[in-house]
């Protein structure tokens, strides 16, 4: 019990901490914001060798801990991934600063000028497994959106995350911000996370990046609100129309290119009339990259050498080189199956309708939603926002990837001359 209440006294000062720093952030200028990222791109590049040699202890205890192999990928820091960290701070300093944009302005009848202005939310808590790359994205989206974060990353990726966290505090102090308002907890003990849950006058928001039972137990302890996404069961519907070459190079990169993070393709839907044209040759493609596929009775008429696909398999999240396959009548069905089994991810649709990617597009209420092009674009930094805090499945307060005004939150202002109310 000593070593519990050790617990909470820490990461409540921890988060005393933040909070006072928030206050100091929220007025620092773009400039100054600007140049933080910029040096701190420039630290990691610096210190990638100590960075891979942190990284090293981690993947050494990830492989006696018989990590999967989607694990061990997302925990692995390359020379290559490490300049893509060091990247995305720049990506995110030349974005337009949100905080202290005014959105719109309306003027009231009796003269009142009404406005909405983007603010900072205050303290942001990231709760994540594996992949370091996470501390450097959200301290820099944070940083620019002028919150404070308080990372607390799995026990697997220990050493990368404090190495990284202890490099962006060495540039915070060196331009004179305070490093308070980047504090990565020094602790893996699940019952740290608890302890920061229940934190509700000093943290403001809790995002949990990781796989569904992290994310189910934050939303189930936290008295803090929290934004989530449960698991990513992403689609692409191959509709009647769908052009062959088109369909396997979008295939191919939604479901092999990383098969195991969140916007990989994990179930095919294949239009009736163009699943005997596409699928055959589709297959192939897919088996000769070591992809398993399941099908539906439909599906195993024109593949039969394939395993069928169970009910539970329309549900699941594989994060592996596994791919379900159903054929369906056509788009109606193909976007009930979609609304049934989907996790409000990512969906596509490969087409030459107009029509139908229209009616695709209005009606599949996922957080992205494409035509013609691979799940894997659902991402913040494809999308043009920098590097993202991650992917809300949530509606309220964000939903899909979370830039930087998904960091802000908004106050009225009002302008007056004088006037009262009667």
């Amino acid at each position: 019990m000593k070593e519990k209440r050790d617990f909470r006294a820490e990461i409540k000062e921890m988060a005393k901490k933040a909070k006072a720093s928030s206050h100091q952030l929220a007025h620092v200028s773009s400039d100054l914001k600007d140049k933080t990222l910029f040096e701190m791109a420039e630290e990691l590049e610096r210190s990638r060798d100590l960075l891979i040699e942190e990284n090293q202890k981690d993947l050494g205890a990830g492989e006696k801990a018989h990590l999967s192999s989607a694990m061990m990928d997302r925990l692995r820091l390359t020379p290559s991934i490490i300049q893509a960290m060091a990247e995305g701070l720049r990506e995110v300093a030349r974005l337009p600063d949100p905080v202290g944009q005014v959105t719109k302005m309306w003027r009231r009848p009796n003269g009142l000028t009404v406005g909405r202005m983007r603010i900072p939310i205050g303290v942001i808590g990231i709760i994540y497994e594996s992949r370091p790359n996470v501390t450097a994205d959200a301290a820099g989206l944070c940083l620019k959106a002028g919150n404070s974060v308080i990372l607390r990353g799995g026990s697997e990726a220990f050493h990368s995350n404090q190495a990284i966290s202890r490099l962006l505090q060495r540039t915070m102090v060196k331009i004179g911000l305070p490093q308070e308002a980047v504090q990565t907890i020094p602790h893996t003990q699940r019952e740290v996370i608890q302890e920061m849950l229940q934190l509700e006058e000093e943290i403001d928001l809790i995002i949990p990046r990781g796989g569904e039972e992290l994310i189910r137990f934050v939303v189930n302890h936290s008295k803090i609100p929290v934004i989530k996404h449960y698991k990513g069961v992403c689609h692409i519907f191959l509709d009647e129309s769908a052009d062959l070459e088109m369909t396997i190079q979008i295939c191919l990169n939604a479901k092999v290119q990383r098969p195991g993070v969140c916007n990989a393709m994990e179930t095919l839907l294949v239009h009736e009339r163009g699943a005997h044209r596409l699928l055959p040759k589709l297959a192939e493609v897919l088996q000769r990259e070591g992809v398993e596929l399941r099908g539906c009775p439909r599906t195993k008429e024109i593949l039969p050498g394939i395993k069928e696909a169970k009910e539970k398999d329309w549900y699941e999240e594989y994060l592996d080189l596994i791919l379900s396959i159903r054929v369906v009548k056509g788009i109606e069905e193909a976007m009930n199956h979609i609304a049934t089994y989907g996790s409000l991810h990512t969906e596509s649709i490969i087409t030459s309708d107009y029509q139908n990617a229209q009616r695709f597009l209005r009606e599949v209420n996922s957080s992205c939603v494409l035509v013609n092009a691979s799940t894997r674009f659902n991402d913040g930094f494809e999308l043009g926002l920098g590097a993202e805090i991650g992917i809300s499945t949530s509606k309220i307060h964000s939903f899909g990837p979370m830039g930087l005004e998904e960091l802000t939150t908004t106050k009225f202002i009002v302008l007056g001359e004088g006037q009262i109310r009667t």
